[in-house]
């Protein structure tokens, strides 16, 4: 039984992911509003659920081949990472056009977004990486 190193790719989907599930908990919108509190939305709200279940699969996509006997999973495949990084940017990219469409985006008061985005830019660069990587000869 021989376990596959990490690699690199690896490494920057585990990052990207710690990454973006960090900034899930700021707030991704704020609404102000005159003579009452601003109201405020974080990454749980809408599509930001997918980004989160999608950054949490990507995770475990990661521990099942530690997880297995034989230290290989037939999940932990480059198209595989390639599918859930696109459905967790594709939610992303929809709940920014939601929060554009009710005007709650702003430089300054959406940390929690700034930094989910940034997270997924490396799950992206991660999942690229796998998918390029050379296939263990057994």
């Amino acid at each position: 039984m021989t376990r596959r190193a990490l690699g690199r790719g690896r490494f920057l989907v585990i990052a990207g992911s710690l990454i973006t599930l960090v900034g899930m908990v700021p707030a991704w919108w704020v609404v102000e509003r005159t003579g009452q509190e601003a109201l405020t939305g974080n990454g749980f709200d809408g599509a930001g659920l997918v980004v989160f279940l999608a950054a949490l699969l990507l995770l475990a996509l990661i521990v099942l081949p530690f997880a297995s006997r034989d230290g290989d999973s037939r999940l932990d495949r480059g198209p595989v990472y390639i599918v859930v990084a696109m459905l967790a940017i594709g939610a992303f990219l929809f709940r920014v056009y939601q929060i554009l469409q009710f005007g709650g985006l702003s430089v300054t008061d959406s940390i929690g977004l700034w930094v989910t985005g940034g997270g997924l830019l490396v799950v992206a660069w991660g999942a690229g990486d796998i998918l390029t990587e050379k296939q263990p000869e057994y």
